[in-house]
């Protein structure tokens, strides 16, 4: 029996299965990140404003040694392959003594390694500190087609580690670049130390655990300062503006607060409005006293609690600190 027949036949139905296999795979969609196509750079200018008021954010509002304010803020324009921080994964070292300390040498380092590593950071730029939880500053910074993603970060001064930001947010659609882009900001732990409150003491997380989203209700625990179990989400703490320059020159950077840019626009008058109820904490009970009373007759024993914080805003007010009840005396002989 010729073999060659049958041989033809076969690298034919191989041929057949193959192509069949390609064309199957061409037809399977691509999820693939957007490219952007712009043929020229932009020139944005960034504006930070933190809306960290006492209205807003009454529970251990700290009002001194340091009072509400912000760290100095850090960008960087990158490819969609980098990451200066991102949501639910570890915290680089960089940012971790960012977050805790305000310390960016280490930061800075990495985001240097990494533009010379994989070339995926083309700029870093910054703006200054805001002494007030309700203040602004200000820069402006350039992108390109292949780094056409803004990722900043800004420390809660005081705080444990906490910070907000913006990861990998990208500036181009298509062939174009968007023209202005406002975002509200909310706080992240950064998951490097353990303290509920705005002053806690240093306290180490061991294991380290990944950046989160703090909210009304998380972490769950009445000492953390953004506890406002009454609120189905938390007030926005600042504000993101972004403006796509008419002009390709880019002024001084950074640019420094002054008291005008401190004034708020329309929009920061309605949102310094915003006044989040604060309820009244009260500690537990303390035990029961002695009973006390002449032998012979009914006697009363107390017991009291006191106040953790006080309300603020409508909030419930404090229930009352002193109980009674009805006992025999102690110690009647």
């Amino acid at each position: 029996m010729d073999s060659a027949p049958f041989l033809q036949r076969f690298r034919l139905t191989r041929c057949w299965a193959a192509l069949s296999l390609l064309c199957s795979l061409h037809a399977l969609p691509l999820n693939l990140d957007p490219v952007c196509s712009a043929t020229t750079p932009a020139k944005y200018s960034l504006t930070f404003t933190g809306k960290w008021s006492q209205a807003a954010f009454p529970k251990q509002y700290p009002l001194y040694r340091p009072p509400a304010q912000w760290s100095h803020l850090i960008g960087v324009t990158h490819s969609s392959d980098y990451h200066i921080w991102q949501a639910n994964e570890y915290a680089s070292n960089g940012v971790r003594e960012f977050s805790e300390k305000g310390e960016a040498w280490t930061l800075m380092k990495e985001v240097e390694e990494a533009g010379e590593r994989i070339q995926s950071v083309y700029g870093v730029f910054s703006a200054p500190a805001v002494t007030e939880g309700t203040g602004q500053t200000s820069s402006e910074f350039e992108v390109f087609a292949r780094h056409s993603f803004l990722s900043f970060i800004i420390r809660i001064v005081p705080s444990p580690d906490w910070f907000v930001g913006v990861d990998s947010l990208n500036l181009c659609e298509g062939d174009q670049w968007k023209e202005s882009i406002s975002l509200d900001l909310h706080p992240y732990d950064a998951g490097t130390d353990s303290g509920f409150t705005f002053s806690s003491p240093n306290f180490e997380t061991i294991p380290q655990e990944k950046v989160t989203q703090i909210t009304s209700s998380f972490p769950s625990h009445p000492a953390n300062s953004f506890y406002y179990p009454r609120l189905k989400q938390l007030p926005p703490i600042a504000k993101l503006t972004l403006t796509k320059l008419k002009s390709n020159h880019i002024s001084s950077i950074p640019i420094e607060p002054t008291q005008s840019n401190k004034i708020p626009t329309d929009n920061e008058i309605e949102d310094s409005r915003i006044n989040t109820p604060l309820d009244c904490e009260v500690s537990a009970w303390s035990p029961w006293g002695l009973c006390k009373g002449a032998c012979g007759e009914p006697g009363v024993r107390h017991r009291t609690r006191y106040v953790h914080m006080h309300p603020a805003n409508n909030g419930a007010e404090c229930p009352s600190l002193e109980e009674s009840k009805a006992c025999e005396p102690d110690n009647c002989v």
